[in-house]
């Protein structure tokens, strides 16, 4: 531990940390633009800059390392007008139309130039004005909004291990792109929305679908049915002034309700469904010594990734649709035929914490019934927006229950949404069909957590299912690799696309760099998420009494051939450019 003072105030911290994390532990708070804390440590934007005992010049406090008997000052009259200076600057060549920003009242810059005190801009000047690249299905680029923090390009390359985007040109023609003035939708990105939650301002976004949405909810001639992902009831909330990992499944149902929607279904339901069909795939592969290890299929950006990066692993993919998919083939053949509505008549909203799965949803191998699953793809975030738009005071909302039987779910179900919870669930019901009894512990703890790459082995009677789980692309990638030089040998894999699993996926509600440094949001609503589960009376799949009959009355058994028709599909290698 070394003592610093700050301001006058003594503070003691480890060895190796910065200015920034010690003024942090005596409550100082310094600004900043490109920090986020663990993923862009890079002192580029030069806002936190500060005073240090000694040093000839101001420091960048987010890579300064503090030592033993350091003074720091970080409110000097030099301190506050390099900053403004430097704001300033930013903000001369940014697209300042801040009121028609999607991130208006939630944009780290805006914040800044509040706090800052900055009313006008003494640098106006030449402005270089960049087209729009909205070419991706699910990923907005506005470089007319970047701020050159480069934190998107650090998540995108270190996190996912990706690095579709990049810093090109220099001085004052430095853009953030991808290479060659190519679109997002011409380089292999997986879409995975990452670089969105890390951009403090709007230069990144989620293409914006909700006007498809309200005009299908204004067309008398299609029934509008929506399915809301786990994830979403765990953090809808908080972009209503809740805190993080509120569960709020009961308001976001009457919320949805009072849009207009003409029945709410739960996307657990057939989350319980892909553990029927995944788990006596496993099973089938176990015994008939099929391709393995089998790889869960449920994250799109995950399988898009596998598609450019590892084509040999696609024969190991589960060929199980993802859950919301599988539910929009079941809304437009059985749910279409119980109540005798043409099939093109039916309309399926799917609400995700998920950008990748608006690239899924236009997939054409995803569309059993001659039309596809499902139609449109709302982020958590959108959902908001037209909450908002509707005039809906949330949080004085009653709680609703989901519609019944495609609303009917386990707390397998639920636990999709944290890294871990699929193999955790297809675990919980594998074990009972293979030992022939009921778990003595339902929770598979060894699976949960947000350490990049997790193994377990469960004894199934004579066998032992060697498991992994990793999320976050670069993880896969190292776990891939293990498994290709023949140093790890697997049965069951499950990979997220997303860091934390679908918690925190690319359309879940943005967590600013200053909470970052306070709160893990994989942590806060994966506990949720667990929360969720321990509630439910029923917390294994094979359980959900929806999920028998659906099998009885419509698709026989697991892996049948009409369960193939609808529920299964496969998927291509794709080029990387």
């Amino acid at each position: 531990m070394v003592k610093v003072t700050i301001d006058g105030v003594q503070v003691e911290v480890p060895k190796g940390s910065t200015v920034l994390e010690a003024a942090r532990a005596a409550n100082i708070d310094i600004p900043t633009l490109c920090y986020l804390k663990g993923i862009n440590e890079i002192g580029a934007c030069r806002m936190c800059l500060v005073e240090v005992k000694g040093a000839r010049a101001l420091q960048a406090s987010c890579v300064y390392p503090v030592t033993d008997g350091m003074e720091v000052r970080t409110n000097t009259p030099a301190v506050r007008e390099a900053r403004r200076v430097n704001l300033e600057l930013i903000l001369s060549n940014h697209d300042r139309n801040c009121l028609t920003c999607v991130r208006n009242q939630n944009c780290e810059l805006q914040e800044l130039s509040q706090k800052l005190g900055v009313d006008s801009i003494r640098f106006e000047g030449e402005r270089i004005e960049y087209p729009l690249d909205d070419f991706s299905p699910a990923i907005v680029r506005d470089p007319n909004k970047c701020i050159l923090c480069r934190r998107c390009v650090s998540v995108c390359r270190n996190v996912q291990g990706i690095g579709v985007i990049g810093v090109n040109e220099r001085g004052f023609n430095t853009i953030v792109s991808p290479v060659f003035d190519m679109s997002l939708n011409e380089v292999p990105c997986i879409n995975c929305g990452q670089c969105i939650t890390a951009c403090p301002v709007g230069a990144l976004k989620e293409k914006d679908d909700t006007q498809k949405v309200w005009d299908a909810l204004n067309n008398p001639e299609l029934c509008v049915l929506v399915q809301t992902a786990p994830a979403v009831r765990v953090a809808l909330g908080e972009e209503f002034g809740m805190e993080m990992g509120t569960i709020v499944k009961g308001k976001m149902v009457a919320a949805l309700r009072r849009l207009g929607f003409d029945k709410v279904f739960d996307t657990d339901f057939a989350a319980d469904l892909t553990i029927m069909e995944e788990g006596t795939e496993l099973l089938s592969r176990l015994k008939d010594g099929g391709k393995l290890p089998l790889i869960t299929s449920c994250s799109p950006g995950w399988i898009k990734y596998c598609e450019h990066y590892y084509p040999e692993f696609l024969d190991n993919l589960s060929t199980c649709k993802s859950p919301h998919q599988m539910l929009g083939a079941l809304l437009k053949s059985y749910f279409a035929e119980k109540n005798n509505i043409d099939p093109s008549k039916v309309f399926v909203v799917s609400i995700m914490p998920c950008t990748a799965k608006k690239f899924e949803a236009q997939r054409p191998e995803l569309s059993a019934t001659g039309y596809p699953d499902v139609d449109v793809v709302l982020t958590t975030r959108e959902l908001a927006r037209m909450i908002k738009e509707a005039g809906i005071d949330f949080a004085r909302l009653p709680d609703e229950e989901f519609d019944p039987f495609f609303g009917d779910s386990t707390g397998a179900g639920v636990i999709f949404g944290a890294t871990g919870g699929v193999m955790e669930a297809a675990l919980r019901t594998v074990a009972e069909i293979v030992i022939g009894k009921p778990l003595d512990n339902v929770e598979i703890t060894d699976v949960r957590g947000v350490e990049g790459v997790k193994e377990a082995e469960v004894s199934l009677g004579d066998i032992t299912i060697r498991a992994a789980v990793a999320h976050g692309t670069a993880n896969a990638k190292a776990l891939l690799e293990k498994v290709k030089s023949g140093e790890k040998e697997y049965h069951f894999i499950e990979v997220m696309g997303c860091p934390g699993g679908c918690v925190t996926g690319g359309g879940q509600p943005i967590v600013d760099a200053k909470q970052r440094m306070d709160v893990d949001p994989r942590v806060v609503r994966a506990a949720a998420i667990y929360q969720e589960d321990r509630n439910l009376p029923i917390r294994k799949s094979h359980e959900n009494p929806s999920v028998k009959r659906i099998y009885e009355e419509y698709l026989g058994e697991p892996n049948s051939h009409k369960a193939h028709e609808l529920l299964h599909t496969h998927y291509v290698p794709r080029k990387k450019y």
